[in-house]
């Protein structure tokens, strides 16, 4: 089983969601910590931990950024750190798979599946380590986690989207496997 740990300067956590339902805000979150266990003897052994800080969102707008920090979305303050571990992968090809598992936000825990890739292994040529690359996307609704804070349109509809699309981009560098003495 090799330990793959998630390189935080190259790994990153995104997401988007509607605005007055016409028009579509990104933004990510600048911290995100991680690890997967791969057994390639036997893949679907594989598991996946990721830890985004909270505070570390950035849509590109301070104000915006601050609300979204607020107990009006995800109290950083009192849930600082969004959560998924995975409990089941499904390999649909050799580079696809799904992974189910538990996604916590604000202190409410849901099972999401993430459609995952694996990008590719390269040698890095500067540390010499192993590195992976994957993406892995999933949409959830974020009233399921109690992210209810909204304002009706004159118009009709809402201000923000339930909505909302989580993209992980990570770099996952080889943990050296320790040499018995």
């Amino acid at each position: 089983m090799a330990t793959w740990t998630f390189d935080p300067t190259h790994s990153s956590a995104s997401f988007s969601a509607k605005h007055l339902m016409i028009t579509t805000v990104r933004g990510s979150f600048k911290k995100v910590t991680g690890s997967i266990e791969y057994d390639p003897a036997n893949p679907t052994a594989t598991t996946v931990i990721a830890e985004i800080d909270a505070a570390s969102i950035d849509t590109g707008l301070t104000d915006r950024d601050n609300h979204l920090r607020s107990p009006d979305f995800l109290d950083a303050l009192t849930f600082p750190l969004l959560t998924f571990k995975s409990k089941n992968i499904q390999h649909t090809t050799d580079t696809t798979a799904k992974i189910t598992g538990d996604l916590t936000i604000r202190g409410m825990t849901r099972e999401v599946v993430l459609d995952a890739e694996l990008l590719g292994i390269q040698t890095d040529p500067f540390a010499g380590s192993q590195k992976a690359g994957f993406v892995a996307e999933t949409k959830i609704n974020r009233e399921d986690w109690g992210l209810v804070w909204n304002v009706a349109l004159e118009a009709g509809g809402v201000l923000v989207g339930k909505e909302i699309k989580i993209t992980l981009d990570v770099e996952a560098v080889k943990v050296a496997e320790a040499v018995p003495a």
